[in-house]
């Protein structure tokens, strides 16, 4: 345990932000599988607006630097893949 009342004020501070960060991330995976079940029933439609939706979410958390900016390019190329092959 810190004895300096700084680094128990960043063991706080770390505390929220994890919490948070957990949210956001949690909200990825489910739009994530959210995508992939809906390409794989073969629902185009339906596809294309949760990948709409999830990359919007996947820009938003780079931006705020809870994932890294290319994780975040990656997954919107993958899953552009995903949907378009569902597509045809």
């Amino acid at each position: 345990m810190a004895n300096i009342k700084s680094s128990k004020k960043d063991i706080r501070r770390i505390a929220k932000r994890t919490e948070a960060n957990r949210h956001v991330k949690s909200r990825l995976k489910t739009l994530a599988k959210k995508v992939h079940l809906f390409a794989s029933q073969n629902e185009a439609g339906k596809a294309k607006e949760a990948a709409v939706e999830y990359s919007s979410a996947l820009d938003k958390a780079a931006k705020r630097n809870i994932i890294h900016t290319n994780r975040a390019n990656r997954q919107k190329q993958a899953v552009a893949k995903h949907v378009f092959a569902a597509a045809e």
